[in-house]
């Protein structure tokens, strides 16, 4: 007997169309974000942020600003705030989000499944984009606030502003992505992918401050250098002068920036896309070559990079050398003498370099800027370094069940303490002290900086302590080393940029008293006062920065120390 085909319901079919046209890795993707408490914490704070912001300029008393002056300095510090929210924020999530797969399996899932790597590398990139519009709709309000006190434009104004964040927003995610797509472990993700970060948006600024006016091959590359940063971009939106830029006309980087960004995030796009397949979980190594078989050049550098060899037998661990702390530097990658070394070498020729580049300029610098850029540059080195080395001190054993065996052993408490944070102070310590080539040539120019110098290595000592002190603490509190990373990272990163935004709303909307008070919370602005940077001279940092910084560093240290005995006790 025939049977009758039972006809499918049109809602059925319009069911079964949606579910094939939807992409379900954006939604999981997108959910896993929103589930998080970091995401929650971002979209919140930057919130509350962006209102008090508003709220501490609204007109008051039935009085309204009709030059707009009131309106754009607000406008200033909401873009200010929401640029480095943005860049400092959002690209967390993307450096995580293909090594996470890789390595918790499901990464092979997803490429044995019928979606195509198209779909799959879209679907993550939707998701990530969705959660970056929510924190770019909640600073809607305030921007409507900006609009509405007068004195922004909606189009040359607000509109370009956001314009900007988009293309930012695909840039860095793209990139972390690719960051995302080579690493082998989530720490390493985040901490590389800030780093690129730090050197597009800040570095790529120096090259134009030291060849104004070259009309040669060097002026044009540093200027197109100055072009990949979206500092200048939003200095010129902001109508003020943008770093690296002097003179009464500056070229616009804005058309530049658009181009550098889409091509980038096109070309990083293609990049990760092409890496999905089975060869990304291919860990190959390179043969390699022989000494002898290299050029003459090759083995005269191999010769001073490696006076220290790597491959001679290391001798037992002295008495009076804590166990730890030598565990710590052959464990670490660029724990070792030879890495130190060459990072030692490598910044005191990078310190001595910019301050004879500074020195010998066509434009007269003055000692003050090339100390404020030697301050600057030294800060940027300690905020990228100090999170990557020791929020995973107690996070990374946790992770990868060390601490276990340290339980095991008969070290105390405190021994274990001191040799993780030993092992990060003397790393630091040595760069540190390897831009003192740097500030000896200001010396040598103006003898009488003697005491400012003392004064502001004495404050760049502190920025360590109290910078090692907060990522130990932070770090120590989680479990997974990708997350003590990402966290303590936005953490120290708010402590550096808060004041300075404080600083941009100096005498409007902030008073000289705030500001005051608020650089005195960061012994880096200290050292930026002592030295007379441009736009620091005239506030009075010293001592209030060392006491809250001692303060609130010794704070830290026994909030960590109370987490190791913590962990150390029996279960």
């Amino acid at each position: 007997m025939a049977t009758e085909a039972i006809p499918q319901s049109s809602s059925g079919h319009a069911q079964t169309t949606a579910d094939s046209a939807s992409n379900p890795v954006a939604k999981r993707e997108f959910l896993g974000i929103l589930r998080s408490r970091k995401a929650f914490a971002v979209i919140f704070g930057l919130t509350i942020v962006f209102m008090v912001a508003v709220l501490l300029r609204w007109p008051s008393a039935g009085t309204v600003d009709l030059s707009g002056k009131q309106s754009l300095q607000v406008f200033r510090m909401f873009g200010y705030g929401l640029l480095a929210g943005v860049i400092f924020l959002v690209p967390a999530f993307p450096a995580v989000s293909i090594v996470n797969e890789k390595n918790d399996g499901t990464l092979a899932l997803l490429l044995n499944s019928p979606l195509t790597p198209l779909k799959i590398y879209l679907g993550k990139l939707a998701g990530i984009l969705m959660f970056a519009a929510l924190v770019l709709m909640a600073s809607l309000p305030g921007a409507a606030a900006c609009y509405v006190m007068g004195g922004v434009d909606l189009y040359s104004g607000i509109l370009r502003f956001y314009l900007l964040l988009v293309l930012l927003i695909v840039h860095y995610v793209t990139l972390a992505m690719l960051v995302s797509s080579y690493v082998h472990t989530a720490d390493a993700g985040v901490r590389i992918t800030y780093t690129a970060i730090f050197v597009t948006a800040l570095l790529t600024l120096l090259p134009a401050a030291f060849f104004v006016g070259d009309a040669g091959i060097l002026g044009t590359v540093s200027g197109y250098l100055r072009s990949v940063s979206p500092i200048p971009v939003l200095t010129e939106l902001m109508q003020q002068s943008s770093p690296g830029q002097r003179g009464l006309i500056g070229q616009s980087t804005w058309p530049r920036f658009v181009v550098f960004a889409s091509i980038s995030s096109l070309v990083c796009a293609v990049w990760t896309l092409s890496r999905l397949n089975y060869r990304i979980f291919d860990r190959s190594r390179a043969q390699g070559v022989i000494t002898d078989d290299r050029s003459t050049g090759e083995r005269v550098l191999r010769r001073l990079m490696y006076i220290v060899d790597p491959q001679r037998r290391k001798a037992g661990i002295p008495w009076y050398l804590n166990p730890v702390m030598v565990k710590e530097f052959r464990c670490r990658r660029f724990g070792r003498s030879q890495w130190l070394f060459r990072l030692v070498a490598i910044s005191a020729m990078l310190s001595v370099a910019l301050t004879f580049a500074a020195a010998t300029s066509v434009t007269a610098w003055g000692t003050e800027t090339i100390g404020g850029l030697m301050v600057v540059l030294q800060v940027i080195l300690i905020v990228v370094l100090t999170p990557s080395l020791a929020s995973g001190l107690i996070s990374g054993e946790r992770d990868g069940s060390g601490w276990e065996l340290l339980r095991l052993t008969p070290l105390s408490a405190s021994k274990i303490i001191r040799g993780k944070l030993l092992s990060v102070l003397w790393t630091l310590t040595l760069v540190l002290l390897a831009t003192l080539p740097g500030y000896l040539v200001m010396i040598y120019i103006q003898p009488q900086m003697i005491v400012q110098v003392r004064l502001v290595l004495l404050c760049l000592l502190l920025t360590v302590i109290y910078t090692l002190a907060v990522s130990a603490a932070v770090g120590s509190f989680f479990r997974t080393t990708a997350s003590a990373t990402t966290v303590t990272y936005i953490i120290v990163i708010s402590i550096f940029v808060a004041p300075l935004l404080v600083w941009l709303g100096r005498d409007a909307p902030f008073g000289y008293d705030f500001v005051n008070a608020a650089l005195s919370t960061n012994p880096a602005c200290a050292a930026l006062s002592v030295i007379n940077s441009p736009g620091f001279e005239s506030y009075d940092l010293l001592p209030d920065a060392f006491w809250f910084a001692g303060i609130l560093s010794a704070i830290m240290f026994c909030l960590f120390g109370y987490q190791v005995w913590r962990l150390t006790r029996p279960v």
